[in-house]
């Protein structure tokens, strides 16, 4: 059984949904010795999880490393840590609370609704480059540029230094991946230096001469004479970056890819597009997840379908395989374009749920509806090749013709 998974086999993340329904079956809580993680992989158990105080992203706000039997992180990775600890994936209440409160007084939904004619504009451009070309990969032509260019719009990133925030949010996104390397982690530590130095310089001429971005409104936002602090606005735009970029490039590849494989739903999508898109941006999100593992602290001891996980332990919640959970979706492995029941779990549940939802909701709508009516004939060259990460699953390429 334990062969079955496998995260640093290419077969297994070309597609590691027999291994799930296996894990679900036979051992729905399963210790995994190479990565020292329980592994939960039912729908029922993952969505509760999310939600359990206690389990934590942290366990600093409780304990200290040796008290939590864990080691302290390399002080040679200092850069990453502060960049990453600070922002609200990681964190817990307090912190989490006090942030997330003001975030959300900056980054409101007029502010994301606002930015749909950008968004619907920067898709059509994108779109039209590629029909122009007649085809090309739709990974590096329209997935990776169109939510790069819509976050650095939002945060008022000058266009002439967008160019290196996609670097940046790859080489910090490769510590998610279980058990990273030395180079790995040197390339994260870098990017988090730079990129945290780029966006203080920012933050700082914001503050003095504010605009219509985001970072203007986080340097400025107040909540009863609370402010974020630097490093908490520095974090805060990093993850916005990171988590809604990696996301959004990873559901539109894996999207396509799955609708080409699907030719009749694509066909049946293409036929109803303003009806049927909304609720296929959902089942497209459900059936190839992009962040396939999220991963929780066990800060008490918890009982999980009858197993007990002790404190100290580390929990992977398996949101590929919740996803294709045949106790909760009907005929899970069956692409439905026009599904309506669908819990899925893709932006997480509980204090961590995705803030950034109704962006990438509205970016994949834009991206998906421009490329479904200005070309229809859209069609795969070959079959496409994955990238080597398991947590955060995409595509290295998926080259189409018009």
């Amino acid at each position: 059984m334990a062969a079955a998974f496998d995260p640093w086999s290419p077969a297994f993340v070309a597609h590691p949904y027999d291994a799930y329904a296996e894990l679900r079956e036979k051992t729905p809580v399963h210790f995994y010795e190479p990565s020292g993680q329980w592994l939960i992989s039912r729908h029922a158990d993952v969505s509760a999880l999310l939600r359990d105080r206690r389990l934590g992203r942290t366990y600093t706000h409780r304990f200290t490393h040796e008290e939590f039997g864990r080691p302290a992180p390399d002080p040679a990775h200092e850069p990453f840590h502060t960049l990453n600890d600070h922002g609200l994936l990681d964190l817990e209440a307090p912190d989490h609370t006090r942030i997330r409160r003001l975030v959300a007084k900056a980054f409101t939904p007029r502010m994301v609704e606002a930015l749909r004619p950008t968004v619907a504009r920067l898709a059509g451009r994108l779109v039209d480059d590629l029909l122009a070309d007649g085809g090309g990969d739709l990974v590096a032509t329209v997935a990776e540029p169109l939510p790069v260019a819509v976050i650095a719009e939002m945060l008022g990133v000058p266009e002439s230094d967008r160019h290196l925030l996609r670097p940046w949010s790859a080489d910090i996104t490769g510590m998610f991946e279980l058990n990273p390397g030395e180079e790995t982690a040197r390339r994260a530590v870098r990017a988090s230096t730079e990129f945290s130095d780029y966006l203080r310089a920012l933050i700082r001429a914001r503050r003095t001469d504010p605009g219509d971005d985001l970072i203007s409104a986080l340097a400025l936002v107040t909540d009863d004479g609370d402010v974020l602090s630097e490093q908490e606005t520095v974090s805060t735009c990093v993850l916005l970056l990171n988590a809604g970029h990696e996301a959004t490039v990873n559901t539109t590849g894996n999207g396509w890819w799955a609708l080409f494989r699907n030719p009749g739903q694509l066909a049946r999508l293409r036929g109803a597009v303003d009806a049927l898109l909304p609720t296929a941006v959902e089942e497209l999100m459900r059936y190839d997840t992009p962040l396939q593992m999220f991963e929780r602290w066990v800060l008490e001891d918890i009982e999980v379908g009858g197993t007990l996980i002790p404190r100290g332990s580390e929990v992977a919640l398996l949101f590929g395989s919740a996803n294709s959970d045949p106790e909760r979706f009907t005929d899970p492995d069956r692409l439905d374009v026009g599904r309506t029941d669908n819990p899925h779990i893709t932006f997480g549940a509980g204090i961590h749920f995705c803030l950034g939802a109704p962006l990438a909701r509205m970016e994949l709508a834009e991206s998906y509806g421009a490329l479904l009516r200005r070309a229809p004939g859209l069609r795969l060259v070959r079959e496409p090749r994955w990238r080597p990460g398991y947590v955060i699953r995409g595509l290295q390429e998926l080259l189409v013709e018009i």
